[in-house]
């Protein structure tokens, strides 16, 4: 059982408050703006496990000139919430310490905000405020090399500008953002049930992590109640997710370091998997399964099997780890330390790869999952972020286990009274998904804030990569794994 609490505060107490709940073991997961007829309301998320705690921090702007103090200065991630607040409504963070333009490129139009009520159709494009200002690193021997947008194979575009001497890399920075979709945008005034199917699509191999975020959410704002067989099916949903991408990522590591036998076997194991999702949702990637106040499942996984499929995984790991050249390359490449780690407010395996133990399954549960302790390793390297998949994949199909052949499960308590809001936290495979929806009188969505942990988790990436050499770099990027169309939303 969560604990919310929220609080209307004004502008001028915000960084006090917010300043005490990051001291005492918050992190901010969120915020989450909206235009009213003459006003901005501003929605601050912070949470914390053990118990499960969800403060918001609501406040109100005027329309003319709205502005806010910036907390930029207590929190990495809270200033890059604030810039893309700024780049889709206008709202300027006051005295923030890196006040450039995050989702907003240069042939945006000037003071055209997409996220504002009367926004209106796009002006015409162009070129009004110049190129982005990348930050030229000068010196002997010094040179860039630009990657992307466009890439090959099906990945979304992001720009990666790399300043090197020899091979190593002194700088990298990426730019996102090229394919900003107006997502959120388009659940505003949808019934709730018309708004799954536009969750699911968020990021396509995370169907049921934000389907059942975006559902959570949902159901606490109209206080439906839920049954605690359909919570641990969705449970199930969400582990199955989980072993399908981390299977396929252990292989993609092996296969960028040229061990391409790791990556044909476990395309066998995916293929497996893939047959399983079919059998239990009637989809391979488990759309459909999860539905606003239950589940769809069609049957549950046999645990035996999957038990066989993790020992088959569990040999392969050990297999690609035993061969020099896949240990000499995973080894100490682009470490990311607990410090930055934490500092840049990561999450998800990254995280735990670099020892940080967040993880909403523990901390923010929506059904028992017995004594579940998350797997945790502390090289912060690409080592460790392939050993944290592979134990995850075991933890995973115990989960499964515990849940098809646990007691039943406690049914909830009975709902409160309805709400205009609610918050769904959970842990998807790549880390901490949050949804956050408004409801207006009529039932219908006002707002829909997402936020896919790839937001956390790119400024990480070239973190990582300082002292890395440029052929490292589709490895490291790979053991990072972040969503384009999570984050370009």
């Amino acid at each position: 059982m969560s604990i919310r609490t929220i609080a209307d505060i004004s502008p001028g107490e915000l960084t006090e408050h917010a300043a005490r709940l990051l001291a005492g073991g918050h992190r901010l997961a969120m915020i989450s703006a909206r235009q009213e007829a003459e006003e901005f309301a501003l929605a601050y998320l912070f949470v914390a496990g053990g118990p499960d705690r969800r403060t918001e921090l609501r406040l109100r702007l005027p329309a003319a000139r709205p502005a806010v103090p910036s907390l930029a200065r207590l929190s990495f991630p809270a200033g890059r919430f604030e810039r893309e607040i700024r780049d889709l409504y206008g709202i300027t963070p006051l005295d923030h310490p890196l006040p450039r333009r995050l989702v907003r490129h240069h042939h945006w139009p000037r003071g055209w905000y997409p996220m504002r009520a009367d926004a209106g159709p796009p002006p015409a494009f162009g070129d009004p405020e110049g190129p982005y200002p990348f930050l030229t690193v000068e010196g002997q021997g010094v040179y860039e090399i630009p990657v992307g947008p466009v890439h090959a194979g099906l990945i979304e575009p992001g720009h990666f500008r790399f300043s090197v001497v020899g091979e190593t890399i002194i700088k990298l920075k990426a730019r996102l953002w090229f394919v900003h979709k107006g997502i959120e945008k388009l659940f505003e005034g949808r019934r709730p049930e018309d708004g799954l199917e536009l969750a699911e699509r968020v990021s396509g191999d995370t169907s049921v992590g934000h389907a059942l975020a975006y559902c959570l959410a949902v159901e606490e704002a109209t206080r439906a109640q839920v049954s605690g067989r359909a919570q641990r099916e969705r449970a199930v949903l969400l582990e199955l997710e989980r072993l399908y991408n981390h299977v396929t990522d252990l292989g993609a590591l092996c296969n960028d370091v040229a061990f391409g036998i790791m990556h044909a076997q476990t395309g066998r194991i995916r293929e497996q998997l893939l047959r399983v999702n079919d059998e239990v949702t009637g989809h391979r990637l488990l759309r459909g399964g999860v539905r606003l106040g239950g589940a769809g499942l069609k049957t549950l996984p046999d645990p035996e099997r999957l038990h066989a499929i993790g020992a088959d995984v569990a040999e392969l790991a050990a297999l690609a780890l035993r061969h020099t050249v896949v240990a000499d390359r995973f080894t100490g490449t682009a470490v990311l330390s607990a410090d930055a780690a934490r500092d840049l407010g990561t999450l998800g395996y990254v995280a735990r790869a670099s020892g940080l133990g967040a993880d909403a399954r523990r901390d923010h549960p929506f059904t028992g999952l017995g004594d579940f302790t998350p797997a945790r390793r502390t090289g912060g390297d690409v080592l460790a972020r392939f050993q944290i998949r592979a134990e995850e994949i075991a933890a995973s199909i115990a989960l499964i286990t515990h849940l098809v052949d646990g007691p039943p499960a406690a049914e909830p308590a009975r709902p409160e009274e309805r709400s205009s809001s609610g918050v769904g936290l959970v842990e998807g495979w790549r880390g901490t998904i949050a949804h956050r929806v408004e409801l207006a009188p009529d039932g219908t969505l006002t707002r829909v804030k997402i936020v896919d942990p790839s937001f956390f988790n790119w400024p990480a990436l070239p973190v990582a990569l300082g002292s890395a050499i440029v052929p490292d770099f589709p490895l490291v990027n790979k053991s990072f794994n972040l969503s384009y169309a999570g984050n370009d939303l």
